[in-house]
């Protein structure tokens, strides 16, 4: 096992033993399958990249993006920190390519070489460290051609179903100290340590997004079933960003 000080920058014990889990990728597929979160980023997804380009997915997992587009003929590139869940996608989806890397360091990677970009299911959130959050944004918008389009999904730090102890606890930490919110721990499903997910604000996400020099053309709002909501509801944002021309 990888000792604690030499796991990759953003990543943390509970993230670690959550992408390395056997049972997890085991399931993985029939996971997302199941998840009407799922169908509503792909079908957002649809709608923002309007025709074929060249499209990095950051956090593939097992490729269930570049399934998707490279039928229609787009030229997927999936990154991923996990080579087990790399290693699935491989084989889901042959006619693309998968790298494994880190999102917070991706300075292999050619500078204005994508049309679209796509970081899904509270991938962003999975990072640990504002300053590793913010990298990854950076590298985003780096990666993107002068009007190429990103897809961005983060969760409500003010969901209802995290429990009024959770809500309220976020609350007073936005208001009185907020470098410190939006983490919550989750309990690991797969026997490892909790999983930390950095929870976001409406605003929050789209004042981050805008900050690297992206200019948000549309945000939805979605419930755990994957159609519109509002207030306490609202699991989570989809937004469409654009890198200016």
């Amino acid at each position: 096992m990888i000792p604690d000080w030499q796991l990759p920058p953003g990543v943390d014990r509970g993230l670690w033993d959550y992408l390395h889990a056997a049972d997890m990728v085991a399931g993985y597929d029939e996971q997302m399958r199941a998840s009407p979160l799922a169908l509503a980023d792909m079908a957002f997804c649809e709608l923002a990249f309007p025709t074929p380009g060249r499209l990095v997915d950051l956090g593939c997992g097992t490729g269930r993006l570049c399934l998707h587009f490279a039928a229609k003929d787009f030229d997927c590139v999936g990154l991923d920190l996990s080579e087990e869940m790399l290693a699935k996608a491989r084989t889901n989806v042959p006619n693309a390519s998968f790298v494994n890397a880190n999102l917070v360091e991706l300075s292999a990677l050619t500078d204005a070489s994508f049309d679209y970009a796509a970081c899904l299911f509270s991938t962003l959130g999975m990072v640990r460290g504002a300053e590793n959050r913010t990298k990854v944004l950076a590298n985003t918008f780096r990666l993107l051609k002068p009007g190429g389009r990103f897809v961005l999904h983060v969760h409500n730090r003010y969901f209802r179903g995290l429990g009024w102890k959770r809500v309220t606890g976020q609350r007073l930490k936005s208001f009185f100290a907020p470098a410190g919110a939006g983490d919550i721990a989750m309990s690991q499903a797969y026997g490892g340590a909790p999983l930390t997910l950095h929870h976001f604000t409406r605003g929050i996400a789209e004042r981050l997004v805008d900050s690297m020099g992206f200019r948000v053309k549309e945000v939805s709002a979605i419930g755990t079933d994957g159609r519109p909501a509002r207030g306490g509801n609202v699991y989570g944002w989809l937004l469409l960003s654009e890198r200016p021309a």
